[in-house]
């Protein structure tokens, strides 16, 4: 869902649809005049006027598509998610505290497709872009649910303790908060489009640090408008959890509490990291082909699930 989000606005075509229309909006355009009166209504948008004003049907359709399914996916995430929940709500077999977990659950993927709505709103007004704050929001809670997800279910899967001390145990947990705030700081990187700005790798445009990443009044305006600002934050806080994810490795593999699964996910989590900045630097160099950019979102899911499990299994 995350990666298919991440190809839907790479390819500018979360601004497809004008209208949330959660259960009639199932079923596609299935004739010429359907098709028609949809292109209607987005011509009247301002991202027809000022960027697509010479886009035809055919045109639409390629990326009506792409909207259309990223919408589809998400009400058969709900529709998958609900039923069997249901079924063992409904049969007794869950107890008290597992019931309102995967409820809350549930509530939050609700909650997310209202926030989608909020964002695609915020490009339908005057400026044909989504707010970035919009935008990582959406990003931010499509993170929280699947971390939420992984925690319920390494705790069925898993639930027998672990003997590693109580430092390392919260090194883990602080870990994984570090790479949701860097996929956090990757969703303005998109929102302001920085990724195609200071296309070099390691200084940016011959500056370690741009002469104009402070530019803006008042200066905090910069880490949500400034395109220097938002791509270095964002390269810094990816080496710095890079540097982490190795310190973390070591430190697991050397304390002799640890059991094997945590080696395991410690090693696995080095090692995804270090291909997610590779991939993230190859995605800058070559300004951010849609295939790319795409892996890179769907990376970061990958280093967050790879923490996620080490926080996990040192529990």
């Amino acid at each position: 869902m995350v990666v298919v989000g991440g190809a839907t606005r790479l390819t500018h075509s979360g601004l497809s649809i004008v209208e949330w229309q959660p259960f009639i909006g199932t079923l596609p355009p299935l004739s010429a005049a359907d098709w028609a009166e949809q292109f209607e209504k987005y011509k009247l948008t301002p991202e027809f006027r000022l960027r697509n004003h010479d886009m035809d049907v055919e045109g639409f359709k390629s990326i009506f598509w792409w909207e259309y399914f990223h919408r589809l996916l998400g009400r058969l995430i709900g529709v998958v998610y609900f039923l069997p929940l249901a079924w063992f709500w409904a049969r007794g077999v869950l107890d008290r505290p597992l019931k309102w977990k995967l409820a809350g659950i549930f509530v939050l993927g609700g909650l997310q497709g209202a926030m989608g709505w909020y964002m695609v709103k915020s490009g339908l007004v005057d400026d044909p872009q989504v707010s970035q704050f919009r935008l990582t929001a959406h990003l931010g809670l499509a993170l929280l649910i699947f971390a939420a997800m992984f925690w319920v279910a390494h705790g069925l899967l898993r639930p027998a303790a672990s003997g590693a001390p109580a430092g390392l145990r919260r090194a883990g947990l602080a870990f994984a908060a570090l790479v949701f705030l860097l996929a956090l700081s990757g969703g303005f990187v998109a929102g302001i489009r920085a990724g195609f700005a200071y296309n070099t790798w390691p200084l940016m445009n011959g500056h370690w640090i741009p002469p104009e990443i402070l530019m803006i009044e008042p200066w905090w305006r910069n880490f949500g408008y400034n395109m220097a600002t938002v791509q270095f934050v964002h390269r810094t806080t990816a080496l710095v959890v890079l540097a982490c994810a190795f310190v973390l490795a070591w430190r697991v593999r050397a304390d002799p509490g640890t059991g094997g699964e945590a080696r395991l996910a410690a090693a696995t989590l080095a090692a995804v990291t270090l291909g997610q900045v590779a991939l993230g630097i190859t995605t800058l160099l070559l300004v951010v082909p849609v295939s790319l950019g795409t892996a890179h979102q769907g990376g970061a899911v990958v280093v967050l699930a790879a923490a996620l499990w080490l926080a996990r299994a040192l529990r």
